[in-house]
């Protein structure tokens, strides 16, 4: 199983950056793609990113390409999230989520096809 041990977020100023990490447990963390989802105070949760078990494909939001980039150490058993050039609109609970390999990643932005989920850390942009 993979289960998502600590996500760290922040407040960041617009413009600015902020990495954040998503832990997990398990050995079969690299056996996984994992993503990145988003939600907003009152709207549903978004794809953000995804990439895959070995590291070497990622697949991107419109609203994030370009600013975000998301990596993996599978020898830590960690994601990642830079977010670079933030806006205020990116201000979201922020949540890893592990997908069983299989399924191309362009179809990976459907909430339906993750098998574990994170707890959600809250990233705060000011203007």
């Amino acid at each position: 199983d993979v289960q998502a041990a600590g996500v760290w977020g922040g407040l960041v100023q617009a413009g600015g950056s902020l990495r954040i990490s998503c832990a997990a447990s398990g050995r079969t963390f690299s056996s996984f793609n994992m993503g990145w989802f988003r939600q907003a105070p009152g709207k549903e949760r978004e794809f953000v990113a995804v990439i895959s078990w070995s590291g070497g494909s990622t697949y991107y939001a419109d609203s994030v390409k370009g600013r975000f980039t998301i990596s993996r150490d599978n020898a830590k058993n960690t994601v990642y999230l830079q977010m670079n050039s933030l806006k205020p609109e990116d201000t979201a609970v922020y949540y890893c989520a592990a997908a069983s390999v299989g399924p191309p990643l362009a179809v990976l932005s459907s909430t339906s096809l993750y098998d574990y989920w994170g707890q959600g850390t809250l990233v705060t942009v000011s203007s």
